[in-house]
């Protein structure tokens, strides 16, 4: 999944050396509840880049603690997105997965640890077709009422839908097909619920009116990026998506 050209390094081998067990009532324990729950302020406030630092300190004392570890790659997916430098991107993607598959090590009925990635190239995104469907799959089954899982199932079903025939053909040759699925009204059907589960994220009306668009059903795409500017963008995936909207309804007049 990573080039070889990225510079991006992070010391993976030392998650596996901090594994001992400490007793509930030492104060590292209560230093690190501490920090804990100062690291999900931190996240819960979008600060990635210093919820990032304080999961990676805490993953690295403790590389079994579920909640480190699924927390730590949700800050990678954030930090590569929006912070980290074009050549860099993919190695935080990487990063991510990696603390997710450890995650589901630790514990396979871990609806978030099953919530994959799923910011790639198209190569990439070929390669982690099946990955990223059955993840999808079972972090929904896992937690029915998980938005960012329908999300992404959207994105997933809306990507295989545009894919081009030699890509498609990619996919049947290369990797056994994909799962069923993978239609414009599928990922209308994913957005959709989303929608239903958190109405006042603007990224789920956005990515339906993007949808729409791509169907070719431009005045219902007018219809849902309208309704997502009604929102009060507050994350940083609403400010994108407010942008977004906005460019979108320009290219529609």
């Amino acid at each position: 999944m990573i080039s070889s050209a990225l510079k991006f390094t992070l010391p993976l081998l030392v998650l596996n050396c901090y594994t001992a067990n400490y007793s509930a009532h030492s104060p590292y324990v209560q230093a690190s509840d501490e920090q804990y729950s100062k690291a999900l302020k931190l996240k819960s406030e979008y600060n990635y880049k210093d919820a990032l630092s304080l999961f990676q300190k805490l993953v690295a004392t403790d590389s079994n603690q579920i909640n480190y570890l699924t927390n730590a790659s949700f800050c990678f997916i954030k930090y590569g997105f929006y912070l980290a430098p074009a050549p860099e991107k993919q190695g935080y993607y990487k990063t991510a997965e990696y603390l997710s598959k450890k995650a589901i090590q630790k514990n396979a009925n871990s609806a978030d640890a099953h919530y994959i990635n799923e910011n790639a190239s198209s190569k990439q995104k070929i390669t982690n077709a099946k990955l990223i469907k059955t993840e999808v799959d079972k972090s929904i089954s896992l937690n029915p009422k998980q938005a960012g899982a329908y999300h992404i199932l959207g994105r997933w079903h809306r990507t295989i839908a545009g894919f081009s025939m030699i890509e498609k053909a990619m996919i049947n040759s290369f990797f056994g097909g994909v799962p069923p699925g993978g239609s414009y009204d599928d990922a209308v059907k994913a957005f959709m619920t989303a929608i239903g589960i958190e109405p006042k994220v603007m990224i789920h009306q956005y990515e339906l009116a993007e949808t729409y668009h791509e169907m070719g059903k431009d005045v219902d795409a007018k219809v849902w990026a309208k309704k997502a500017l009604e929102i009060n963008p507050v994350s940083p995936d609403d400010k994108k998506a407010k942008t977004d909207c906005e460019a979108l309804l320009k290219k529609l007049d």
